[in-house]
């Protein structure tokens, strides 16, 4: 298992070339780039990754726990984490436009004779803010390995591929019902700018997902700025979809079109992908993390305040237990700050810790009464492990 935050604070060679790009030409290629084309030679995320704040995968970065600012709700851009499938693509935002087609429309189009919408399209339409927690499917993958001893195949995440951010935007539902709807429409299909997206010899194209229009008329979202600011390129710049609650796949970055279906459409990234078994998986379980490096040195006192935040994809944090033998006894922490679909922020005093090696446990328990348990039952694409996990720490 890679550690969790055991790192130099100097910054990586990549991270400084990738610095200089996104400084020196990333506003001025972005320009002059093909709608959705990745540059030749670009590196696949183009914000610094520190690396004291992230875990670099080459294709993906992680946010490091340790780094996260216990006075802060939302997570900033800049220290969100990244999950691409290839590259991130730069966009011309001037000529950018969503295209929507399907026989789901009243007037139906076809994908060669779409309906073209802009961005100042958007604009027109009411706009809505919404606050919401972002993670990836794979969050706590190599928990497999290192807690159950079941390797699973994928990015080794811990748990920093999450992050909670405000999102503006316009809802779906009003831009469908804007183009006008078909009543029998069961099924939309977002479809990203991105490369297409090449494994085992196979370009499977770029990234896309289909959702049931029951989403897309209930919290959907085509958001065009995170925390009051543009999106970052990495990010989905200049236009994302945003499902929230649900897995990170299905908020497809570079949203290039949207099909809207009288039929049930498939991708391979719920047939193939993003599945478990028979199960597509949608809604987010249950997650807990402390603010703290793996492995972290604490100072004996009377008492340790620590910190850590819990969140679920279905509903809001009822409660939160910590557990320092193991499981065995269990005491609440003090639940702060929240929202409705954000995480929730909580602290925890540890009062006379004994010198030596612990482990720290702690579980939530969402409003609708889904509680982390003690195992996750393993997958072979390590998805939605929701344990508990066992943060080792060494009192001084």
């Amino acid at each position: 298992m890679r550690s969790m935050d055991a790192s130099s604070r100097a910054t990586t060679r990549r991270t400084l070339l990738r610095s200089a790009a996104v400084i020196g030409g990333a506003l001025a290629t972005q320009a002059l780039a093909p709608l959705g084309r990745a540059l030749a030679g670009a590196p696949a995320i183009l914000k610094p990754l520190p690396a004291d704040q992230f875990v670099d995968f080459g294709t993906n970065a992680e946010t490091r726990w340790s780094s996260v600012d216990p006075r802060r709700y939302l997570t900033p851009q800049s220290r969100l984490f990244v999950r691409n499938h290839t590259v991130t693509p730069t966009i011309d935002a001037s000529s950018y436009a969503l295209k929507v087609y399907g026989d789901g429309l009243r007037s139906p189009r076809t994908a060669a004779s779409p309906v073209s919408v802009t961005l100042r399209d958007l604009k027109r339409l009411p706009r809505t803010s919404l606050i919401t927690t972002h993670e990836c499917t794979g969050n706590g993958r190599s928990f497999f390995s290192s807690q159950q001893g079941t390797p699973a195949s994928g990015t080794a995440w811990t748990l920093g591929a999450v992050g909670t951010v405000r999102w503006e935007g316009v809802r779906l539902r009003d831009l469908l019902r804007h183009l006008g709807l078909d009543r029998d429409a069961v099924s939309v299909q977002a479809t990203g700018l991105d490369p297409g997206y090449v494994t085992g010899g196979v370009d499977y194209g770029p990234v896309r997902r289909p959702f049931p229009i029951a989403k897309a008329l209930d919290d959907a979202l085509l958001a065009w700025e995170m925390n009051g600011e543009p999106l970052l390129p990495d990010h989905g710049y200049p236009l994302r979809l945003v499902l929230p609650g649900w897995v990170g796949i299905a908020s497809i970055k570079w949203l290039g079109s949207l099909e809207v279906s009288t039929t049930e459409l498939t991708s391979p990234w719920n047939t193939k992908w993003y599945r478990i078994g028979d199960q597509v998986l949608t809604t987010n379980p249950v997650r807990s993390a402390w603010e703290l490096p793996w492995g972290a040195q604490l100072a004996r006192g009377r008492r340790l305040d620590l910190t850590g935040r819990s969140w679920s994809g279905a509903a809001p944090i009822r409660r939160v237990e910590v557990s320092v033998d193991g499981g065995t006894t269990w005491e609440r922490a003090h639940l702060g700050r929240a929202r409705e679909r954000g995480w929730t922020q909580w602290s925890w005093s540890w009062r006379r810790p004994e010198v030596g090696s612990h482990e720290l446990l702690a579980r939530a328990t969402d409003k609708v009464g889904r509680t982390q348990p003690l195992v996750t039952p393993f997958n072979d694409n390590g998805y939605f492990f929701d344990a508990v996990v066992r943060h080792p720490v060494t009192v001084v």
